[in-house]
């Protein structure tokens, strides 16, 4: 099962907020509902969160044995 919890620590840690993400960076507000229920987004969003973000993909995601 793929974790979204590292993408939340690092906009802890980063100082970024959803609203952000979502005003600023243009990203899509169901793409991050999506990703607060564990569901799956596809890696061109993956890529532009890498980019925005400044980070690795481990950064965002990890998978974790059900």
């Amino acid at each position: 099962m793929i974790s979204y919890a590292p993408f939340y620590e690092t906009l802890f840690k980063k100082g970024i907020t959803e609203y952000h993400l979502i005003f600023k960076q243009g990203f899509s507000a169901n793409t991050l509902h999506r990703m607060k229920q564990g569901k799956p987004i596809n890696t061109t969003t993956l890529d532009a969160l890498c980019y925005a973000l400044d980070c690795e993909v481990s950064d965002i995601i990890k998978f974790e044995k059900e």
